[in-house]
């Protein structure tokens, strides 16, 4: 059982990411619930057919044109059938809300309509209430009880990247992490644009194997500091080689953690990657062969070292032996890709 949710502004597009997520989870049951225009939940659909993933999804979507009081509640329909259909019958159920946002405001329209006491930003004082409700029941049964779980994946717009709003705080303090989408990021083409430093887990690394932990206990402190030289390099070019090591390495990172829309990775290509660039293996690269080189790695591991995702996927960790292996495998790979 997990909460997440995921904050960004109106004008980003996260259907990539949801589908993404929902895609991952295989052959489990799937629950999402809209509140989007017909044209964005016939793409949606569309790409759950492409997916192959339709058959173990339930799709409860409402149009803006749909009265308030249904949007008021359609979420908590759409959590009983998550319930029903599949928490209790032994599933493990991805359910995402898109969006609460949407759901607060016809909540706020409804309550104004009858004269309830405004509150901040003029939503009523049990609207934090009405989420926490929807959301705790994000839980995992015991198995003497079917052993079935909920994950809620709720979606929050904000206006203008401002995540302090009523609605956005609410719902931080109620899920177990929150990830936040900067339109920055967007706009220069990082996709997904996951700002690290906003985005954090309660979790942590709990959920992490130890090898994922290993690879990438580091990633956000270089992505810190990649970022505040970048915006000290603004104001001057003369850069001390360090400050340069820097950039060259952020840069790099920030091109591997690109990922295509509606491209789930294995675990363990993800580690085999993260590996590679956090030992500064594509730090000679440039940022356009940066994307190839990581294709065509995962492509020769698994092709001419298949015993170390053997040993990956047995021991779950990096010994000694994997992490040695590993590295010549990619310098073996890498003069061999430059003959």
């Amino acid at each position: 059982m997990y909460k997440q949710i995921i904050i960004a502004r109106k004008d980003l597009h996260m259907s990539p990411g949801k589908l993404s997520a929902q895609v991952s989870h295989g052959s489990m049951s799937f629950l999402s619930c809209f509140i989007q225009n017909n044209t964005d939940i016939n793409g949606h659909v569309d790409g759950q057919m492409d997916k192959g993933v339709l058959d173990n999804w339930i799709n409860e979507a409402f149009t803006k044109c749909v009265l308030q009081a249904k949007n008021k509640n359609h979420l908590l329909k759409a959590k009983t059938m998550a319930e029903e259909l599949g928490m209790e019958e032994g599933k493990d159920v991805l359910i995402v809300f898109d969006d609460l946002s949407k759901h607060a405001v016809a909540y706020r329209t409804l309550s104004l309509l009858l004269r309830r006491a405004p509150g901040r930003e003029a939503y009523p004082g049990d609207i934090f209430y009405l989420h926490s409700r929807l959301l705790e029941r994000a839980c995992k049964l015991a198995p003497e009880y079917g052993g079935g779980s909920i994950t809620a994946l709720p979606i929050i717009e904000t206006q203008a990247g401002d995540i302090s709003a009523y609605i956005p705080t609410n719902v931080i303090s109620i899920t177990d992490g929150q990830i936040f989408l900067i339109g920055d990021y967007f706009n220069a083409g990082q996709r997904p644009a996951v700002d690290s430093g906003l985005s954090v887990s309660r979790v942590g690394s709990s959920a992490q194997i130890k090898a994922m932990k290993q690879v990438s206990k580091s990633l956000k402190i270089e992505l810190a500091n990649y970022r505040e030289n970048l915006s000290f390099a603004q104001f001057g070019s003369d850069l001390d080689n360090e400050t340069k090591r820097i950039l060259t390495h952020g840069a790099i990172v920030m091109e591997a953690l690109k990922q295509k829309n509606w491209a789930p990775m294995d675990m363990f290509d993800e580690i085999i990657q993260l590996f590679a660039v956090n030992r500064g293996f594509l730090d000679d690269l440039s940022l356009e062969e940066v994307s190839p080189f990581l294709a065509d790695l995962l492509r020769y591991v698994k092709g001419s070292c298949p015993e170390i995702l053997e040993s990956l996927n047995k021991e779950k960790a990096f010994s000694k032996e994997t992490e040695k292996a590993l590295s010549n495998a990619i310098e073996t790979f890498k003069k061999n890709r430059k003959n």
